[in-house]
């Protein structure tokens, strides 16, 4: 592609990076091409500078948007100290950077939280006859690690438009007594000024586990009582959006009132080899790959593996051509030194190669997978969603405990009948 007069063009206090620069050209094609439709394929593309314009007036005007919800952010009046620190880590959903077509497979969650989330922000006429119809206030992804639960809650943030409020326990505990209580109810009055927003508790079993643990501190069971009243009252005006989004890979030790506040839970499994080789395509997007890689064959291969596995896959697959490279540079520099001459030039980023399969193959032999298929955690997120989760069959079976010192496996009638 070519630019006539690029050089003409003056864009005052504007920082080009190479990402929005990319950006930049991508829009003015595409206005291009809507203006010229009859474009000849094999000649050269020539775009004008109105089309370069059209997409540097698109990149300021999504700048200009996110600077403008940061400052409505610094502009919310807090009540208190509490609101105010929580409100620093307030992330909104421009800055998050991570939307669905970043997530491979995972297409049945991914349709039902857009039906959750977005489509009643979306078409509000569609949700406001009658009581039922109220969008949902709490959602459970639940499953193996490393499956793209806390990726699905960032993708949720950024298609609602909606600011992302991390809760973790060293944002709500404090040394202080009753200080936990405050900041679990400065969450909601805060989540709710900043409406659309969305609560995150990763890893919510370890904040809102079972109650009746006899090793629980006294301040702990008061704050997670603190929690679930404000988590009922939390939406006072029905135009504003509250939605608490939990994740954990351990369901079973949540407290039963805490299930019972997340009506949808939505189980994020293992991918099957289909869904692998549409996470290996979103992982290597923008890689330089060799014509012989085949992603089947490595979704094949790598059976058992978790989206995170698969990342480190491909990040130790990388790794390979560089590490050649520097051996080749070493034994260079070792032979220009035996022989009196000076050192070689060091090699750059355009002599690295392609990856190939036999990248793949070597990165398989050294990552592997980190949750096994048949392990009992597995078995136990199998039975609990069987019960609790989406699309159940809720047929009361055996639940399996396996029993460490005796090395057996013990089946525990449900009605408690017998053993």
């Amino acid at each position: 592609m070519e630019c006539e007069g690029l050089e003409t063009l003056f864009i005052k206090d504007q920082t080009l990076t190479i990402e929005n620069a990319e950006k930049i050209v991508g829009w003015a094609l595409s206005h291009h091409l809507m203006q010229d439709a009859e474009t000849d394929p094999d000649a050269k593309l020539v775009l004008s500078c109105e089309s370069i314009q059209f997409g540097i007036g698109i990149l300021q005007a999504i700048q200009n948007e996110s600077k403008s919800l940061k400052k409505s952010l610094k502009d919310v009046v807090t009540e208190n100290e509490f609101e105010k620190r929580l409100l620093a880590d307030v992330i909104p959903p421009n800055d998050i950077g991570v939307t669905f077509d970043d997530i491979g497979a995972l297409e049945n969650v991914k349709d039902t939280l857009k039906e959750l989330v977005m489509l009643p922000l979306q078409r509000p006429e569609l949700f406001c006859k009658g009581q039922l119809t109220k969008p949902c206030k709490g959602i459970l992804l639940f499953g193996p690690p490393g499956t793209g639960k806390t990726m699905l809650a960032k993708a949720v943030a950024t298609e609602a438009g909606a600011n992302f409020i991390n809760i973790s326990m060293s944002s709500i505990t404090s040394k202080w007594f009753g200080e936990g209580e405050k900041y679990v109810k400065a969450v909601f009055s805060l989540a709710s000024k900043i409406a659309p927003s969305v609560i995150f508790v990763d890893e919510v079993d370890s904040m809102l586990g079972r109650r009746e643990n006899p090793g629980e501190h006294e301040a702990m069971r008061k704050m997670k009582n603190e929690f679930m009243v404000n988590w009922d009252g939390l939406r006072t005006k029905d135009t504003e959006r509250v939605l608490v989004l939990a994740a954990t890979n351990r369901p079973f030790d949540l407290d039963e009132a805490v299930i019972r506040r997340l009506p949808r839970r939505l189980m994020v499994n293992l991918p099957d080899a289909p869904n692998r080789a549409k996470i290996l395509k979103v992982i290597l997007a923008k890689e330089d790959l060799s014509s012989n890689i085949d992603m089947d064959a490595i979704a094949t291969m790598t059976d058992g593996y978790s989206g995170s596995d698969l990342k480190n896959l491909c990040v130790t697959a990388a790794h390979r051509p560089i590490k050649e490279i520097l051996e080749k540079e070493k034994k260079e520099q070792a032979a220009a030194q035996a022989e009196g001459k000076p050192a070689p030039a060091l090699s750059g980023s355009a002599d690295i190669r392609s990856l190939n399969m036999e990248d793949f193959k070597h990165a398989h032999q050294q990552v592997c997978a980190s949750v096994s298929s048949e392990s009992v955690n597995m078995t136990e997120l199998q039975q609990w969603n069987e019960l609790y989760g989406e699309g159940g069959s809720r047929v009361k079976r055996a639940l399996s405990y396996f029993i460490a010192p005796s090395m057996q496996w013990i089946d525990v009638e449900r009605e408690g009948t017998g053993a």
